[in-house]
């Protein structure tokens, strides 16, 4: 059976997740495949283009995913949506897609009822967008007022009857169906921060965070210290690359096959990057 062949580019890689995730996946749907890393500087990119659409499918991660848009010949919508491309699959076309959409829905316990997101810049947005359109009373607090109004204005665009505000979370004393992160609050090595106040997280019924490392964040543990659901981010990353799977090749698996993928990844993450634990006095 012939290797199909997959790539991620970006710059600069540095650690990356992505082959450790895509070869488990391969190996979950009994598919001859390899899946390597491509560091490849701006200056060198439209040079490799035919290389890259020489494979059955690539991934695209900072700073390529508008840059690599001219060089497809049709996006998807969800593609068109966030003008934005995290996956490509290359046939007689080349098709872009954007799976982190998919990825966010499928990890969020759920996008009913009302919600607070912190924070709107890059995968906020996103979250903002998605969330809207899954019919959620959204809240948002986004320190960067600018920003934030546009994003509102956006999504009103898209959606005129949406139910949306903005307002600090920090005056905020109310109860949300969820809380979800997508501000670097919390991420190592500045893991004892938390983007919320304590009587936010008791008031809620889940909490998601977009944060994979730590695998629980400062949110995530005060959320389960009081009983509420919580997700990280290692779920996001993994139903991403799980949706690359289906396009590719149309791939099928268990849910609880990804399950217990994001769980070894979980365990993987913190394998590579232990935290220290404080010594008790």
């Amino acid at each position: 059976m012939t290797n199909q062949h997959y790539t991620l580019i970006g710059h600069p890689l540095g650690h990356s997740m992505s082959p450790w995730i895509h070869e488990r996946l391969f190996k979950l749907s009994g598919k001859q495949a390899d899946y390597n890393l491509t560091d490849l500087p701006p200056e060198d990119l439209r040079n490799r283009i035919p290389e890259l659409k020489a494979l059955n499918g690539f991934n695209i991660t900072i700073p390529y995913k508008t840059e690599i848009i001219p060089f497809l010949d049709k996006l998807d919508e969800s593609a068109e949506l966030y003008h934005s491309v995290n996956c490509v699959s290359n046939g007689d076309i080349s098709i872009g897609y954007n799976t982190d959409c998919t990825g966010f829905t499928r990890s969020v316990p759920s996008l009913n009822g009302k919600i607070l997101l912190i924070g709107s810049g890059g995968v906020g947005r996103m979250m903002a967008i998605e969330a809207v359109l899954h019919g959620a009373d959204l809240t948002i607090s986004e320190p960067n007022q600018e920003r934030a109004e546009a994003l509102v204005q956006e999504i009103k665009n898209l959606k005129p009857d949406c139910q949306i505000r903005l307002a600090s979370a920090n005056s905020l004393d109310e109860a949300f169906d969820l809380i979800m992160n997508a501000s670097p609050v919390g991420m190592f090595p500045k893991t004892d921060n938390c983007p919320v106040s304590d009587n936010l997280i008791q008031k809620c019924s889940a909490v998601f965070d977009v944060i994979y490392n730590p695998t629980e964040t400062l949110l995530m543990k005060k959320a389960r210290a009081f009983g509420k659901t919580a997700v990280g981010g290692a779920s996001m990353l993994v139903w991403q690359a799980v949706r690359a799977h289906e396009i590719w090749y149309q791939a099928e698996f268990h849910k609880q096959d990804i399950e217990n993928l994001i769980s070894e990844m979980e365990q993987e993450i913190n394998r590579l990057f232990p935290i220290e634990k404080e010594t008790q006095a």
